[in-house]
């Protein structure tokens, strides 16, 4: 496989998972006894310009299709993250009733609904049919369209350019990131700025978040290479933060390179620097990663069957994607863990891609009363505490898997 950034052959592997379905792919009552498809899961860095990637195998067509699972405003951390996003950006680059805010993957309007509240004109570009609907219930308009090169062009001809462009964890899920990206200095207003945000490699890195690699995530990105593609794009990074979301984030600005409107912060170069000194440009950076993974899937594998072993139930909150890759690697099935709850109704009722562990709703907690409950969305693991905090009440404990297996208190 060549590099989707530079074209170079790649042979550095990074994490082989075996195969697995789509992790976004639920099946329904319907279809949970027919067949799915599997597709390998690897990821591979590029020795040139060390994008980790993973192989390619499946289209964005079949990954992100019309019955798309995963709705952003199931988590209530999430959506205060964005107000609070909102509410900076409008202060620090004075956004008002004049400019225009375009957010890119808006999924089901869970930012742009703080934007419309405000009376600042947006819209939102999202491919998927039902978060595109779950955003228009909320009285967003949607262009339900994937974003590239085209879509930007088509956009600023009808004056529809930015002077905010948000692409908030859409930027790992391209498979051809050079369009994507492209289509950013099209679409800004000559002094604009454009955000991205996404999770960070070297969180993922140092701890041990392989469950984050699934098929829907083309690239796992550091801030190096981001800064590198941009720049081959005439955008321009004048400021980064580093994000507590998923489990580790960067958020990064850039303007147009030709705009120099804003002056580039010192956090820029510190990042960068010190991205260098973790070994970030070395392969032996990435080398003993899929040994750790090994390992983890081993002891996890270990505690489930001790809990079977003593007769105690263990199950599972929150059918997310890096559920789903957790569970597809480690083979779990339902013998170990019978059903995971969720409060996304487009998921209950429905099964586990792989696993087909059945997807019920939180009451079957309270109702079954579990010995452990593992919480798979690990990254809202503080705000899932505080939400299970009843399983205390039957002596339950909550626990997540990864970086470790971690018996956590019922509540903050």
């Amino acid at each position: 496989m060549k590099c989707r950034n530079c074209n170079t052959e790649m042979k550095l592997q990074f994490l082989d998972l075996g195969a697995a379905p789509p992790s976004n792919d639920y099946l329904s009552q319907s279809n949970v006894s027919g067949p799915e498809t599997w597709y390998p899961l690897r990821l591979l860095v590029c020795e040139s310009c060390w994008l980790v990637q993973t192989e390619d195998y499946a289209g964005r067509e079949a990954l992100f299709s019309d019955d798309y699972a995963y709705f952003s405003s199931y988590s209530d951390s999430w959506l205060e993250h964005a107000r609070n996003y909102f509410e900076l950006t409008k202060d620090r680059f004075g956004l008002n009733s004049k400019s225009m805010v375009v957010e890119v993957a808006a999924n089901d309007g869970y930012l742009l609904q703080y934007v419309k509240e405000s009376s600042i004109p947006c819209y939102g570009i999202e491919p998927t049919a039902s978060t595109a609907q779950a955003a228009r219930n909320k009285g967003v308009l949607i262009v339900q369209e994937f974003f590239g090169k085209s879509l930007a062009k088509q956009l600023a001809a009808e004056g529809k350019q930015a002077d905010l462009l948000v692409a908030n964890n859409v930027l790992a899920h391209v498979p051809d990131i050079h369009d994507f990206v492209g289509g950013f200095p099209l679409l800004l207003k000559s002094e604009g700025i454009c955000t991205f945000e996404f999770p960070h490699l070297l969180k993922m890195v140092q701890e041990l978040q392989f469950d984050t690699a699934y098929h829907e995530h083309f690239s796992y990105l550091s801030f190096t290479v981001v800064n590198h593609i941009l720049g081959k794009h005439g955008l321009e990074v004048f400021d980064v933060e580093e994000l507590s979301t998923h489990g580790g984030s960067l958020r990064v600005y850039a303007q147009l390179s030709k705009s120099g409107r804003h002056k580039i912060s010192g956090a820029v170069s510190e990042l960068l620097q010190r991205e260098i000194e973790t070994g970030l440009k070395t392969p032996d950076y990435y080398r003993g990663f899929q040994e750790r993974a090994v390992q983890l899937k081993h002891k996890l594998l270990e505690f489930l069957l001790k809990m079977r072993a003593e007769r105690k139930l263990v199950c599972a909150y929150g059918a997310a994607a890096k559920g789903n890759t957790l569970f597809n690697f480690c083979g779990i099935r339902s013998d170990l863990v019978p059903f995971v709850a969720d409060r996304n109704p487009a998921k209950i009722g429905k099964f586990l891609p792989g696993s087909r562990i059945p997807i019920v709703s939180e009451g079957v907690i309270k109702e079954q009363k579990p010995d452990v409950v593992l919480i798979l969305p690990w990254n809202l693991s503080r705000e899932l505490r505080s939400q299970l905090s009843y399983v205390a009440d039957w002596g339950g404990q909550l626990a997540i898997a990864v970086p470790e297996i971690h018996i956590l208190e019922a509540a903050l």
